[in-house]
């Protein structure tokens, strides 16, 4: 998944520095594909964030319970919201500063946590011996999933991986939106293939590194690790297997801070996630595919109006009061990566039929400003990939015990959370088609010439190199920080 989604970013990134636009990655599926395509693309995409928001404060109040579990977590959604709309109110300043210092404890918090595992696992802890790959011996490298109905043989490991890749999916989420801030760089020629590289070597060593190390130390037969998924429920972030890996490993108050900052995780990405949705549908009012009221701002320049509906979706995390917080969270999470899958499927797809229409016109891949490697090939695979995983992401929903209820041969609710993005998207593309009467961009007709924009890239270095030596010593700080 993690070469899937540097392949989206590499379809991306030839798009967006051939074309910067601040209609994003749904301005290229208008340009090469159609304009209904665009639509679509921007409606789900808009979806993803609506359901993000309360997705993330939900996992929030879980995280709470692992200190209590007493306390009704619609307590906590309420605080939680409450300073989302506080923070994003604000303005961009103070919701740029609070971001920037959240986004600095997640580095030295993960940094951390990759330190922690690799001393845990090579016996630096006092009392425990040394671990090795010593749990991925003896078949526990993959274990079956929902043994109980699918059995221990080969499909039950199968259908664990399937499932791990719909995980990683959704992990691997929000990393596109390098495409919808593409608009506002002064040089994306020089910004978006940087952006890329980088995001290269996070993808290898916050998620590749992490979970090898994490899959290590955390027996996955192991009585607290069981204990701990069946405390998931209630527990929330006791779950976790590097909360489980401290614990074995007996290292006292450890527990707690990384729930603190677990916490701190899920309000930064609720607190973003909605700051995304509310300029997303604002970007939609601008060009026409929303209501214009959408665009109305502050002296402060926050769409009030934009952040006043997709704030209310927030509230869907009051379900936690009425139902188990866990499955809320689930359902959530199966219907935001639906969403993701085909906002990928629709860059995937507008960047080939980009590649087709330059090949129709004579156009040279060495002309675009950044040429990306294994292209277009990557794309072709990314796109098959992403289609088949979406198909087949809701396998789940049809597993039940073969002594269930005649009425619970398959889980209706799992099923629809899983594909509800599909009909948005269907009929989306569909409504706008018949209703704006649009066709099909020809690929000898596309247009491959207007809003590819021209940079002085020395102007703007010696903009940048200015800019750099005026700030003081903590403000540079920030600016590396911020730019790794």
């Amino acid at each position: 998944m993690g070469l899937v989604c540097f392949s989206v970013l590499l379809s991306l990134g030839e798009m967006s520095t051939k074309f910067p636009s601040k209609k994003g990655f749904a301005g290229h599926a208008t340009r090469c594909v159609d304009p209904a395509f665009g639509f679509c693309t921007a409606l789900v995409y808009l979806c993803k964030y609506l359901i993000l928001s309360p997705n993330q404060i939900v996992a929030g109040s879980l995280v709470i319970r692992f200190w209590n579990a007493q306390v009704n977590s619609a307590a906590w959604v309420s605080i939680m919201i409450a300073f989302v709309v506080a923070i994003n109110c604000l303005g961009i300043k103070w919701f740029g500063e609070v971001e920037f210092w959240l986004s600095f404890i997640k580095i030295l918090t993960l940094t951390g946590l990759i330190l922690l595992s690799l001393i845990i696992d090579l016996g630096g802890v006092p009392g425990q011996e040394r671990i090795g790959f010593r749990y991925w011996k003896n078949g526990k490298a993959f274990l079956p999933y929902k043994s109980d109905v699918l059995g221990t043989g080969s499909f039950g490991k199968f259908a664990g991986f399937i499932n791990a890749l719909v995980l990683a999916l959704f992990a691997y989420m929000g990393t596109e939106l390098i495409g919808v801030t593409v608009g506002e760089a002064k040089n994306p020629r020089k910004t978006v293939p940087s952006a890329i590289k980088k995001t290269f070597y996070r993808i290898l060593f916050f998620y590749i590194i992490l979970i090898l190390l994490v899959g290590m130390i955390v027996d996955p037969t192991g009585p607290e690790l069981a204990a701990a998924k069946a405390k998931g429920t209630a527990g929330g972030a006791s779950a976790s297997p590097f909360v489980v890996a401290i614990k074995e490993a007996n290292i006292k108050a450890l527990p707690s801070i990384l729930n603190a900052c677990i916490l701190l995780f899920t309000f930064s990405a609720a607190n973003s996630d909605q700051y995304i949705a509310s300029r997303t549908l604002y970007g939609m009012a601008k060009d026409g595919h929303a209501p214009k009221i959408f665009a109305k701002c502050t002296a402060r320049g926050v769409p009030w109006v934009a952040f006043a509906f997709t704030a209310c979706f927030m509230g869907l995390a009051f379900l936690v009061a009425d139902q188990n917080a866990y499955s809320v969270f689930i359902y959530f999470t199966q219907s935001v990566t639906i969403c993701g899958a085909l906002s990928w499927i629709s860059i995937l797809a507008s960047h080939i039929a980009m590649m087709k229409g330059m090949r129709a016109q004579g156009i040279s891949r060495d002309t675009l400003p950044y040429k990306a490697p294994f292209q277009p090939y990557l794309s072709y695979f990314a796109l098959c990939f992403t289609v088949v995983l979406t198909i087949f992401k809701g396998f789940d929903a049809f597993i039940h015990s073969p002594n269930a209820a005649k009425n619970k041969k398959w889980d209706y609710k799992s099923f629809i959370t899983h594909y509800i993005a599909v009909p948005v998207y269907v009929f989306g593309y569909l409504g706008y088609k018949f209703y704006h009467k649009t066709k099909w961009v020809k690929l000898d007709e596309m247009d491959l010439d207007s809003g590819s924009r021209e940079f002085d890239d020395i102007v703007v270095d010696d903009e940048e190199e200015a800019y750099y030596a005026s700030l003081s010593f903590w403000g540079k700080l920030k600016w590396q920080l911020l730019n790794w």
